[in-house]
């Protein structure tokens, strides 16, 4: 009986410690990165005459029938003047036939064809710098087949973040909204990771772009040598690129809804968990001070949440307690809510609270149990 009393105002108090420290990391992320996205306001649309000849490049394996809806939307686009540049990596469907009769209609049309090789490295790697290396201009906009421009003014938003100091515009690639938990989960998950990595890199920590909606200069991928020092790994054509090239404030953020390029979202949990998988897969090949930064703002959310349940429990600092976790929920909603507003997911705002928690434990548990080499495969 005495040890219980002597031990358990011990752990209470290393609990408390955990939730004051926990408390401190949350509201610094808040106070001195995610508030950053809250401030940024984009600048005004240029004049025609201001903005570069762009080269759309769009990699596409199997992809037919995303291609024969998605060509005819870029090429609606009100830009003054760009090509598209279609690599269609090792197709076995009919896109090879269904691209011959698009570039009879539309001259500004280009393919670029990569024939059935298994020696060649899976990934989107190799189609996207054979597709730079054919581009007539010097700035690109890159999306995925199965991506649908909400605007025919699409462009016209991506280019306009370039400019003399400006290489490199990272866009936003939200995912169709659909009925179900799923649909729900996967965008959160997307305008959460969209919420952090725009609010670092307006912290000068860019990090990633998601490859579905992201631009850059030829100058940005030749400062770099392209994918050369990490080709050896399937993915990270969009963040450990980003992580390289990103540099001396040589980037900005596209954030009007013209800007916007949705995608189909995954249907299955299995599917979607593969996804999250490749996605990881980059995660180790982080410098260490991104991967901490990354790494203990779910960690620091997960331990308020069990250190916030236990000091209940044991009826420790309750008053205290209580008014701080609530406080900080507040002012996250507040942030972190409005966020999700700038990013058109106002529903998922409405419920910013459950769904923050809810990721905070869903997500690492997906991250260390399903964390599995990924195939080789795109």
């Amino acid at each position: 009986m005495n040890v219980n009393q002597n031990v358990m105002p011990f752990l209470n108090q290393w609990v408390f410690i955990a939730y004051i420290a926990s408390w401190i990391i949350q509201f610094v992320y808040l106070l001195f990165i995610h508030i950053r996205f809250l401030r940024f306001k984009p600048k005004e649309i240029s004049q025609a005459a201001a903005l570069p000849p762009l080269s759309v490049i769009v990699a596409a394996r199997n992809e037919s029938e995303n291609l024969y809806e998605l060509i005819p939307l870029i090429l609606e686009q009100e830009y003054p003047s760009f090509e598209i540049i279609v690599v269609n990596n090792q197709s076995l469907d009919d896109s090879k036939w269904l691209l011959k009769a698009y570039q009879q209609q539309f001259p500004n049309l280009h393919v670029v064809e990569l024939e059935k090789n298994h020696h060649l490295r899976p990934g989107k790697k190799l189609p996207l710098t054979l597709a730079v290396r054919a581009a007539r201009f010097d700035h690109f906009v890159f999306t995925d087949a199965d991506c649908r421009p909400t605007s025919k003014k699409w462009l016209l938003s991506m280019a306009n973040g370039f400019s003399p100091s400006h290489d490199i515009v990272l866009g936003y690639g939200p995912y169709v909204k659909k009925k179900g938990f799923l649909n729900r989960l996967i965008r959160f998950d997307t305008a959460w990771i969209a919420l952090n990595y725009f609010s670092f890199a307006l912290s000068r920590l860019p990090y990633m772009g998601v490859g579905r909606n992201l631009a850059y200069s030829r100058k940005a991928f030749e400062s770099v040598g392209g994918f050369k020092s990490h080709y050896y790994i399937v993915s990270g054509d969009d963040d450990l690129f980003i992580q390289q090239a990103a540099k001396n404030r040589n980037y900005t953020i596209a954030i009007e809804q013209d800007s916007f390029c949705p995608s189909a979202p995954e249907s299955t949990w299995k599917r979607w968990v593969f996804q999250k998988r490749r996605h990881y897969s980059t995660a180790s090949h982080y410098d260490v001070i991104k991967k901490s930064l990354l790494g203990i703002y779910p960690v620091s959310l997960f331990t308020l949440l069990i250190s916030f349940i236990s000091l209940l429990l044991t009826n420790t600092m309750v008053w205290g307690s209580l008014g701080s976790f609530f406080g900080l929920i507040l002012v996250k909603w507040i942030v972190q809510g409005k966020g999700l507003f700038k990013l058109k997911e106002k529903r998922l705002a409405w419920f910013f609270p459950f769904w923050d928690f809810f990721y905070a434990i869903f997500i690492p548990l997906v991250f260390l149990f399903l964390n599995r080499k990924p195939r080789n495969k795109w």
